[in-house]
């Protein structure tokens, strides 16, 4: 019996990783595999929460909180069917929520703190909180002080989409967060002065831990307190149970939107095919809208990957992005074609 898994990330601005999985799912079918598993994924960015109820089972609870730039805003997290709660910082605190109007003083992480509270009453012990996507560079201080500068007993892991450390946040996020170079130096001073209110109240020197400057140091502050810092991909792959899912397939397909060299450092993509290959996976494939030539040529010395990207698929790229549901499930009746010709 043939069997494959689907496990992508989402395909961003056109499809979700949900949306995406469904589509090379219904593609290996067609193929004619036996048994294919669907398994969308993500690395601690936004989608994170639908990608873990999907996968696990749950509900989204709505929430009112404190947005970006102080007004209120409805938000929402997640409660697994284990009792997992999964918070998304976007949702509370993301740049999308500014729509380009984005103050980079000002922007604050109050919300995912009022979020994080939200979850504890409703029951969650243990929290997964996704730091993609966000307007901050507050150091995450405002919601440790949401949060009384405790997580009172609560369980936190922060699902880390970068590794960039604490005080590097305001140079490498803030000009896209709307900073000017004079307001990027400025953030740069605030956070070396809250990094050392960490150390003086807590002990923790943020400044060294791999992955605190994600979400402009939320992720630092968070760890201040009490919570671990690790790769999104691995709690995510963990949370849905990725490694079960792996249990005698014969092909694994991933992909995303855009495939470079940051997609096989620590991304779905990357992370899918190295956990795969050490567990003796025979058959890999990606899927992506499009390749970066960077990533081609790493690509090809990773083993034997079937890579198929959209843009080699249309006679103009923006065709891509308009039929990218179809032409993904075309490219996995391709790919499940050529590996079961094969075996």
């Amino acid at each position: 019996m043939a069997v494959a898994l689907a496990c992508p990330d989402k395909f961003r601005g056109t499809l979700t990783a949900v949306e995406a999985a469904a589509r090379l799912g219904r593609g290996l079918r067609a193929a004619g595999f036996d048994e294919v598993r669907e398994l969308p994924l993500a690395d601690g960015g936004d989608g994170t929460l639908d990608t873990l109820i999907a996968a696990r089972g749950g509900s989204v609870r709505p929430a009112r909180v404190t947005g970006p730039l102080g007004e209120p805003v409805d938000a929402s997290f997640g409660l697994l069917a284990d009792g997992t709660a999964v918070v998304e910082m976007a949702r509370a605190s993301g740049l999308a929520l500014v729509r380009g109007r984005n103050d980079a003083l000002r922007a604050t992480t109050r919300g995912t703190g009022e979020l994080i509270a939200a979850a504890a009453r409703a029951g969650a012990r243990r929290i997964i909180v996704a730091v993609g996507g966000s307007a901050t560079t507050d150091g995450g201080l405002a919601a440790v002080q949401t949060l009384g500068w405790s997580l009172a007993g609560l369980d936190v892991t922060v699902a880390c989409d970068v590794r960039t450390r604490f005080l590097d946040a305001p140079r490498v996020f803030g000009p896209q967060k709307g900073a000017s170079d004079a307001q990027v130096s400025l953030l740069e001073r605030r956070l070396a002065r809250v990094a050392q209110e960490y150390r003086d109240r807590t002990g923790v020197d943020v400044t060294t831990l791999e992955g605190s400057g994600a979400a402009g140091g939320l992720a630092g502050g968070l760890a201040a307190i009490g919570a671990r810092l690790e790769p999104g991909f691995e709690v995510v792959a963990r949370a849905a149970g990725f490694e079960d899912a792996l249990t005698d397939v014969d092909l694994v397909v991933t992909g995303e939107g855009k495939v470079d060299l940051t997609s096989l450092d620590g991304k779905v993509v990357g992370g899918v095919l190295e956990w795969a290959a050490e567990e003796g996976v025979r058959h890999r494939g990606v899927v992506a809208g499009q390749v970066t030539p960077e990533a081609r040529e790493e690509l090809s010395v990773l083993g034997d990957i079937e890579l198929l990207a959209l843009t080699d698929r249309v006679w103009q790229a923006g065709e891509a992005y308009a039929r990218a549901g179809l032409l993904v499930e075309e490219a996995a009746i391709e790919l499940g074609g050529r590996v079961l010709g094969s075996t």
